[in-house]
């Protein structure tokens, strides 16, 4: 089969395409005939070698967390009622001691049978492989926020493939939904999304045309992944009682400032509340299973009630993907299609 691999870490040309040997799936395990896989930020960390929430692979790896498609091959003591079934899994953490899955940018991967997820016929491969990562990250997040009519939201990264579901999301509430994004394409996206205020945070002024859209009201909750100059001008719209809630931050965020961080002085003071939750946080708002979150949020997309927005590339095309994402030049969710 081919596959992309990593030998060193580095630079995004360093992803090859390549013929790798076609795995075969344990006791427990199934293979997948890869129809869609994910590709997320972290992978662009793990690929440089940087520290992150994963443990780095041993070398040669082939990355990738979460695979979408068709059941071909079962393992041994593994429910046959599996097989030829359409699925999606997300990969998660391997357990203490044993060793890391082969990843997910290839034609085939296994993965062990507890962590996959039927998928209804009119949910696509690639919308499947964005919901069981991006969508359950979103849902998460959003447990952190009694969002509902009346509550004004900012939402920067608005475009991405979390911020698309987030305002999706908050319209479907009933909220108020100010989407910020980079530049006119992507501020066009977020408006034809549903947001009810699309604005370019390249534009020196954007605060200001934010404070005449929403007159005497404040924000009540931004969902920022950006950080920097950009996060900062958002929290300065919060009201009183209003919530920051981190769940990243991006490169121009970085070389603006980097993530935000209140002393307690300076949150009293604003009388709002600054909060990271991702990790742990987000796991025990879920009750320490985010299966729960995989299955609303792919249940929220065969419904309708949430639509990601995808980006495609070819399988060979993995070393242009990373690069695209590193520059912010992609929409929404990315994935690769063997």
């Amino acid at each position: 089969m081919y596959a992309i691999r990593l030998h060193a870490h580095g630079p995004a040309e360093n992803l090859v395409h390549e013929r790798v040997p076609t795995p075969r799936p344990a006791p427990g395990q199934v293979r997948i005939a890869v129809a869609a896989a994910g590709v997320h930020l972290v992978d662009t960390a793990l690929r440089e070698g940087l520290p992150g929430p994963f443990p780095a692979p041993p070398l040669p790896t082939v990355p990738g967390r979460e695979v979408a498609g068709t059941v071909d091959a079962l393992g041994a003591g593994t429910d046959p009622s599996w097989l030829g079934r359409r699925v999606v899994a997300h990969f998660g953490m391997p357990a203490p001691g044993a060793p890391p899955l082969a990843g997910g940018y290839a034609e085939y991967a296994v993965v062990d049978a507890g962590r996959l997820h039927a998928l209804p016929d009119r949910l696509g491969a690639a919308e499947a492989v964005a919901m069981v990562g991006t969508g359950r990250t979103a849902l998460g997040i959003l447990q952190f926020a009694d969002a509902g009519p009346g509550t004004v939201a900012i939402v920067p990264a608005a475009a991405g493939g979390i911020g698309t579901l987030l305002v999706q999301h908050l319209k479907h509430a009933g909220a108020t939904v100010v989407g910020l994004a980079g530049g006119p394409g992507k501020t066009g996206r977020v408006r034809a999304n549903g947001a009810d205020l699309a604005v370019d945070y390249r534009r020196d002024d954007w605060s200001r045309g934010v404070r005449a859209f929403l007159g005497e009201r404040r924000a009540d909750v931004v969902f920022d992944s950006v950080g920097g100059g950009v996060g900062r001008a958002a929290v300065d719209l919060l009201g009183p009682g209003g919530l920051h809630l981190v769940f990243g931050w991006s490169g121009e965020g970085l070389r603006d400032g980097g993530p935000l961080t209140f002393t307690e002085e300076e949150l009293s003071a604003r009388g709002i509340t600054s909060t990271i939750v991702l990790g742990p946080p987000m796991l025990r708002k879920a009750g320490g299973d985010l299966r729960v979150l995989e299955t609303r949020a792919l249940d929220a997309a065969a419904s309708g009630v949430l639509r990601p927005a995808v980006q495609h590339y070819p399988l060979a095309q993995a070393a242009e993907a990373h690069r695209d994402l590193e520059t912010r030049a992609t929409v929404g969710k990315v994935v690769l299609e063997p």
